[in-house]
């Protein structure tokens, strides 16, 4: 293979190179006020309780022992304070904020 030859093959990649970065669409940028990087609203069951008119505490506790709402436990053991995620809950609820 001469210098010819291999000069006409690299401008044959350059060109294909060019046309595959012409066809992509650029990627978006990301946002920084997405609600991946705003802190998540995390309530005690009383406050979820006082949040939607006719929830009650216990409801609040059972939808945590399903696992049907985002929770953390503060604390150790059974003794540990639940917080809820607002989002979770409201979306769970079909709740608007």
């Amino acid at each position: 293979m001469n210098l010819t030859e291999k000069q006409q093959i690299i401008s044959q990649i350059v060109l294909l190179l060019e046309q595959l970065i012409e066809t992509q669409p650029p990627e978006p940028a990301p946002n920084p006020q997405s609600s991946e990087t705003q802190p998540l609203e995390m309530l005690t069951v009383k406050e979820c309780a006082a949040l939607v008119n006719g929830l009650s505490e216990h409801t609040v506790r059972q939808l945590v022992a399903q696992d049907k709402v985002a929770y953390v436990r503060a604390g150790s053991g059974v003794r540990g304070k639940i917080l809820v995620s607002k989002d979770s809950l409201l979306k769970y609820l079909g709740v608007a904020d």
